[in-house]
């Protein structure tokens, strides 16, 4: 089954549905980045997250980057996901493995950490950025990020995700989000029946091994609602927008001394892209063009090396 995200409604536009399978793309980031099984899990997770979020925006160019940093050994793991169905993350310490927990699961709550928090920046395309940040809860994504929504939106809201993961590769992965609405929120009774469906849930990727796609999923947690499918299926995919154009204008900020040290000791310079892994070589005729470039412009800036974020 494709990379997918569907929208819904139900209870007369009360309930907003959305739902996302990602399996392809988790494995691809997988193997971008080594990951282990619980890296795998936890950066899997973060990324179905984060193109749940981001398909509540409006404008096309919109974002959300999710950013958890707990107290466990896999350290932060960073997400950007897009409107336009787009996603890229990494997580920073991608080779920590832990025994399973105490279900026999993956342990992405040990790996995350149970003390720290969870940053999320919406670029809504208007100009400017809404930030929050909330405390961890659990360090099992799907929790924090739920606590996350019903403090920044106060919406009564349920984020179920999953990442079934084994030796042979990334073998589901995704995750439904369920909010009610404020014309809805005060129905107590639909609230708890939603609240209660969701908890008799076996999980998200159990129903994907069973073959079951989206709309059966939706029509089983609320296909007695008024249950309403929007006929637009979204294609998703990793997908990063570093460039070898970016990495030039990157090594620019080096200045010209700096980048005059990378020619003689190495005869050029190496990028690395955090969120998709890709490498980059820069060689010394290209660093003498910026160097000229440089040197063509009266306030060229000339500043200690440092890593490149891009």
């Amino acid at each position: 089954m494709a990379d997918q995200l569907i929208r819904a409604t139900a209870a007369s536009d009360g309930i907003r549905a959305v739902g996302v399978i990602t399996t392809r793309l988790t494995e691809e980031a997988k193997q971008r980045h080594k990951l282990s099984y619980v890296a795998t899990a936890a950066l899997g997770r973060t990324m179905a997250a984060g193109l749940l979020l981001a398909s509540s925006l409006k404008q096309a160019e919109s974002r959300v980057n999710i950013q958890i940093k707990g107290d466990g050994p896999l350290g932060r793991v960073l997400v950007d996901a897009g409107l336009d169905g787009t996603v890229r993350g990494y997580v920073e310490n991608p080779d920590v493995e832990l025994p399973p927990n105490e279900k026999g699961k993956l342990d992405v709550g040990g790996a995350v950490g149970r003390n720290g928090f969870v940053y999320v920046v919406r670029d809504e395309g208007y100009g400017y950025r809404y930030s929050s940040t909330v405390e961890l809860i659990s360090g099992e994504i799907g929790d924090d990020l739920t606590y996350y929504i019903l403090n920044s939106d106060q919406t009564p809201s349920a984020l179920v995700l999953g990442v079934f993961v084994d030796s042979e590769g990334v073998q589901a992965a995704g995750g439904i989000l369920l909010q009610v609405l404020p014309k809805a929120a005060t129905d107590e009774e639909l609230v708890k029946t939603l609240e209660s469906r969701i908890e008799g849930l076996s999980g998200f990727t159990p129903l994907l091994r069973q073959r079951q796609t989206l709309p059966d999923i939706f029509q089983h947690l609320l296909g007695d609602m008024d249950l309403k499918i929007l006929p637009t299926t979204q294609l998703v995919r990793f997908d990063c927008s570093c460039s070898f154009e970016r990495v030039l204008n990157a090594l620019k900020m080096f200045g010209e001394a700096e980048l005059r040290d990378m020619i003689a000791k190495d005869n050029g310079a190496e990028a690395k892209c955090e969120f998709c892994g890709e490498v980059y070589q820069a060689n010394g005729d290209h660093l003498s063009k910026l160097i000229e470039e440089l040197r063509s412009r009266t306030d060229s800036p000339n500043i200690r090396r440092r890593s490149i974020l891009f």
